[in-house]
């Protein structure tokens, strides 16, 4: 099995690597014909404006939308959720162009600056029940976006809970926080729909790699790979140790 991953900028080395301990190679794609020697693709976290601009220069908004409606497995990471989103809000002005096909609305920057970034564990019910080990996933949200809304064939993930004074005006021009009653709400921040996965924090940036298989498993399943040899990693992670506690956790 070959994986693309688009390498304009942000985590491609990253994701590459997580491939490559479940025993997979990933191809850099940085051209639009370069597309057609894979079945699959993720998108990978950056800078969601700089990402657009350079796919924007090397021609690749036409073959990537062409590659998701062909119905292709692809997996769009922080930046890369916002890559597939269908409506995006809280852009710089004049916005950035978008991929589409993911049935959503994403805020970009949602939980504040790069200072702003944050370690959580979420709940991942499905992740766990289909790749096993704990019902967990450490989430690295770095200038991370959040899902606002999704349509009646999105499948959500995983959420997380948030003060809820934080709630979005949905047609701002950066954004904005409206003041609320309520101690907390959940925010979506992955999400599946047919042939694309979207997950609003870095699986990339840690030792777990079961949201990588499950990707995996997507591919095999409509059709472009054979997932058969590959093994996640589950609890046993101490040959790839991590601190406990790298970035702030969110309360």
């Amino acid at each position: 099995m070959v994986v693309g991953v688009l390498a304009l900028q942000g985590s491609f080395n990253e994701h590459i690597a997580a491939l490559r301990r479940l025993g997979v190679k990933g191809v850099e794609i940085r051209k639009p014909e370069q597309l057609e020697s894979v079945t699959s693709l993720i998108i990978p976290g950056g800078e969601s404006t700089t990402m657009a601009k350079l796919a924007e220069y090397h021609n690749l908004f036409p073959a990537l939308r062409e590659f998701v409606k062909m119905g292709k497995p692809v997996w769009g990471t922080c930046a890369g959720l916002i890559f597939l989103a269908n409506k995006a809000i809280g852009q710089k002005t004049g916005g950035q162009e978008l991929v589409g096909g993911l049935d959503c609305t994403v805020h970009r920057n949602f939980f504040g600056s790069q200072i702003q970034s944050f370690e959580a564990e979420l709940p991942v019910p499905l992740i766990a029940a289909k790749e096993g080990g704990v019902p967990t996933f450490r989430g690295v949200f770095i200038r991370a976006p959040a899902i606002l809304e999704v349509g009646p064939e999105v499948e959500v993930l995983a959420d997380i809970l948030v003060p809820s004074n934080k709630s979005i005006d949905p047609n701002p021009t950066l954004g904005s926080q409206e003041e609320s009653t309520d101690s907390k709400k959940k925010v979506i921040v992955a999400v599946k729909q047919g042939n694309l996965l979207g997950t609003a924090f870095h699986p990339e940036l840690t030792a777990d790699t079961r949201w990588h298989s499950f990707f995996l498993k997507m591919v095999d399943e409509i059709g472009g790979g054979d997932s058969r040899s590959i093994c996640a990693v589950r609890e046993e992670l101490s040959f790839y140790p991590q601190p406990e506690t790298d970035l702030p956790i969110f309360q």
